[in-house]
């Protein structure tokens, strides 16, 4: 199916890598134009190198750095079309999951929003203005099912996620006619580095549980998470629908919210 994403230009942050890269990686593949915002590039983000692709790297916990990131997307392809703000998770100096509600301290609450509201705020601001200007476009916000099922050992994390579900909501609603489209997928668990790296979520669950990290992946987080498939997503599962949104495929659908968590959220 074409996703007549031809030409568009877009926005990825958090690209280098998992959820990111798999949507910059689909873009490319469906003809658009992308500009990759992180910290830092990958070597997979590397092999993608070409023409429509623009590596921006930038900490978006620096207030000027989305707007930035804007301003190269225009400087360089002439426009802006689909912003995806996925980058999100623990900013630096911050470990998750957490033990308890009382482990995480004010300056903790304070980045963990800033990277994951704040930052998501600063962008679509930026943003507007350069799709007003060519009479449109999607904005894709990568939420968190802990959004809608709260979480102690991610309590601020899913209440950053939950802010983001209710902007979503509410830029749908003033920007929608006016061609603006703006919509929210929210990921279980997903197979990237949050989960698989050395040192993070999965050896510190498997070191919780007296197990191996491949035990907690392929076992555990799924039976103590509920998932109906029995396993966590993949990126590309989350990039897939991400895309669909950002293309002209999906004119009629704003302001909704799409759950690829294998099955975690089970209320209505």
């Amino acid at each position: 199916m074409d996703l007549k994403l031809d030409r568009r230009v877009a926005v990825v942050t958090g690209a280098s890598k998992g959820i990111g890269l798999a949507v910059t990686r689909t873009l490319l593949e469906e003809g658009a134009r992308v500009v990759a915002a992180s910290r830092t590039g990958s070597p997979e983000l590397d092999a993608l190198a070409c023409a429509d692709l623009l590596h921006v790297p930038v900490d978006l916990m620096d207030r000027e750095a989305p707007a930035h990131v804007i301003a190269e997307a225009v400087r360089v392809f002439g426009g802006l079309d689909v912003l995806v703000n996925n980058a999100g998770g623990p900013p630096p100096g911050v470990t998750l999951p957490r033990s308890s509600f009382v482990d995480a301290s004010d300056a903790e609450w304070e980045a963990v929003f800033q990277f994951n509201l704040f930052a998501v705020v600063r962008a679509i601001r930026a943003a507007i203005p350069a799709m007003l200007e060519r009479g449109g476009g999607s904005i894709v916000n990568v939420s968190s099912g802990n959004a809608r099922q709260p979480s102690p050992i991610n309590v601020d994390y899913g209440a950053a996620k939950a802010g983001m579900n209710n902007l979503t909501k509410v830029l749908s609603e003033e920007f929608g006619p006016k061609g603006i489209r703006v919509n929210t997928v929210s990921p279980g668990p997903v197979r990237t580095a949050w989960w698989t790296e050395e040192g993070r979520v999965a050896d510190t669950l498997a070191a919780q549980a007296g197990t191996d990290r491949d035990t907690v992946m392929d076992r555990l987080v799924p039976e103590m998470m509920g998932l109906s498939t029995g396993r966590l997503a993949e990126p590309q599962e989350v990039a897939d629908v991400v895309v669909l949104l950002a293309s002209p495929r999906s004119a009629s659908t704003t302001g909704a919210e799409f759950a690829v968590d294998s099955g975690f959220l089970k209320g209505l």
